[in-house]
């Protein structure tokens, strides 16, 4: 892995550009509770960037922090070379960040293709009157939002379940349309949270084969969430370790591997 500062080279040949995102003395409080202190790291474009921990690390909570959803105390977030104001979700969804959750967020009543075309509202800029004619703008740009999402549900391989209410669908693929979702905003950031939670061992080798697909075929920078450890080391490119709202490592997944603070909060050692 070659360094630099306008990015490196894998030990794959894949080229990863400049830093993307920065994330400079973080730091998170609820009440007195401090969920983040002091963190700093990037995120490179075109790489897949793991965050990991134990439960309680203030990971989800560094992910709200980058998707807008918490405003932190102390520090700064940057975002292709600028730092980013105090912003609602929807504004930050605009910059051309997408998520999943953790806890599934679907709209279960609706479709698969009515899920994943809601990932298009970022692109949808005609008003009311011309919607409800639906002529002219309005309709070419209904026809060019469907267009997306149809190519990213066979992508994904989920054609044969697109006109099916997702709430009748197992837990695997309802993961799988999220996915489909966040893709259809076309993001230059990709935030996942626990991908493969809940997840049997052949779901989980799908989702990581179209994150994988998701990152060569689009070139899209990916930063995850995961508690599977055989998961993050084979699919990230580079890992930052939080332990108690702290950074305890930071570097590819076998600097992360051999590091023993971490090898040491996730194994529960004591220190006197």
């Amino acid at each position: 892995m070659l360094d630099g500062s306008d990015g490196y080279v894998t030990e794959d040949g894949r080229k990863i550009g400049a830093v993307v995102m920065e994330m400079k003395n973080i730091t998170l409080r609820f009440g007195g509770v401090v969920a983040i202190e002091n963190i700093s790291f990037d995120i490179r474009e075109g790489e897949i960037r793991a965050i990991i921990g134990p439960n309680g690390a203030g990971k989800s909570s560094m992910l709200n922090v980058i998707s807008g959803f918490y405003i932190p105390q102390e520090g700064e977030v940057w975002f292709h070379g600028a730092k980013r104001p105090p912003m609602k979700p929807f504004e930050v969804a605009r910059q051309g960040i997408a998520r999943t959750f953790q806890n599934i967020a679907l709209f279960e009543g609706m479709s698969v293709l009515d899920n994943v075309m809601t990932g298009r509202l970022t692109h949808m800029t005609a008003g009311i009157p011309a919607q409800a004619l639906w002529k002219g703008r309005a309709e070419a740009e209904e026809v060019a939002n469907r267009e997306v999402a149809e190519k990213i549900i066979d992508f994904l391989e989920i054609q044969h379940i697109r006109k099916t209410p997702v709430a009748r669908l197992p837990y695997g693929l309802k993961k799988r349309v999220e996915l489909a979702r966040a893709l259809a905003a076309e993001p230059r950031l990709l935030l996942l949270d626990e991908p493969m939670a809940g997840m049997n061992v052949e779901e989980k080798e799908d989702m990581c084969r179209f994150i994988l697909d998701v990152n060569d075929e689009f070139g899209t920078t990916i930063a995850l969430i995961e508690h599977d450890m055989g998961v993050v080391m084979d699919l990230s490119d580079r890992v930052v370790v939080m332990d108690y709202g702290k950074k305890i490592g930071d570097g590819t997944p076998d600097e992360v591997r051999s590091n023993q603070e971490v090898i040491d909060a996730y194994l529960g050692v004591s220190h006197d």
